[in-house]
């Protein structure tokens, strides 16, 4: 099967699951249900396993090993940033019924802006062999930042897009159920909600300049890597209203992302310096034991402050 035809069935699920996230399970405004939350979730990661089996039958097993531990590279890289979008949303005081709205067009934006990222990180390591090395530095790098990383002390009014948008466009002091922006006199005035967009918007954008070098790590394959970064941020997201509630628990799992960072930063140094590879299979193993390491310690046991934190 052709990379061609991988695209357009990639394209085709994920416009039509995006479809039925925004005119059937959620087509009405209100508190979020969690079962629904849960099933689309399902749904996302269903997808994802069968895409990557389709991936196997058509690329081989390598290939879709690759595409496997990118995705759960992702997927424990987007758990651990969901808590600065609670973050957010309490900085505005978003209700709940209208943080769908936000993480909807926000996973849109995302869509297009990590696609933007992912083709110029893939053009420029195929074209420049020595920036292999320069990513596997920051990768190495930002693990170690991570294992300080306080996302309670995210500063929203210091960010530049807050700064910019509050200092040229004009807001309403209201949410305005739930809209982003309303016409008064001829006069367009957005609301809180679309800051709150554009702030989300940003900060996902400095998320993709730390996960997607991570996942360029694993594979330079431009559908492998794309696609399971996409299927991981959309079913992680949906599932946000399920994990808010219990993110604070998993307080160890930035001490296992920083452990697989640090991993992949020294395997792009290994292979590009010293000349050694490490197979697809073992990175796979070692994420993945790790990531599972940090989840049962951080089950087993929780810090006093961090478990009985008030979100």
């Amino acid at each position: 099967m052709s990379d061609v035809i991988l695209w357009l069935i990639f394209a085709f699920t994920f416009f039509t699951v995006l479809f039925l996230d925004l005119l059937v399970f959620f087509r009405k405004v209100g508190e979020i249900d969690v079962r629904k939350a849960l099933i689309l979730s399902g749904i996302w990661m269903l997808i994802s396993i069968l895409y990557g089996v389709l991936i196997w039958f058509s690329k081989g097993v390598d290939v879709f090993v690759d595409y496997i531990t990118a995705y759960l590279v992702e997927w424990s890289l987007s758990v651990d940033n969901l808590f600065v979008f609670l973050v957010i949303f309490s900085f505005f005081g978003i209700p709940r019924k209208f943080q769908h709205e936000v993480l909807f067009w926000g996973v849109v934006g995302a869509v297009v802006f990590r696609g933007v990222f992912i083709f110029l990180g893939v053009a420029a390591l195929n074209a420049f062999e020595w920036l292999f090395v320069v990513f596997g530095l920051f990768l190495i790098y930002t693990g170690f930042m991570l294992i300080f990383k306080r996302e309670d002390e995210e500063d929203i009014e210091k960010k530049f897009i807050y700064r910019f948008a509050k200092k040229y466009l004009n807001f309403t002091s209201s949410f305005e159920d739930g809209k982003f922006f309303v016409i008064r006199d001829k006069k367009l005035l957005f609301t809180p909600l679309f800051l709150c967009l554009l702030v989300v918007e940003f900060t996902d954008v400095i998320f993709a300049i730390d996960s997607i070098p991570a996942v360029l790590g694993i594979t330079t394959n431009l559908l492998v890597v794309y696609t399971s970064n996409i299927f991981a941020v959309m079913g992680l997201r949906s599932m946000y209203f399920a994990l808010a509630g219990i993110m604070p628990l998993f307080a160890y799992l930035k001490y296992g992302l920083s452990i697989v960072l640090s991993f992949i930063g020294l395997k792009m140094i290994l292979k590009e310096i010293f000349h050694i590879s490490i197979a697809s299979y073992v990175s796979l193993v070692v994420v993945l034991g790790i990531l599972i390491v940090s989840v049962v310690l951080s089950l087993l046991f929780p810090p006093r402050v961090e478990a009985e934190r008030k979100i």
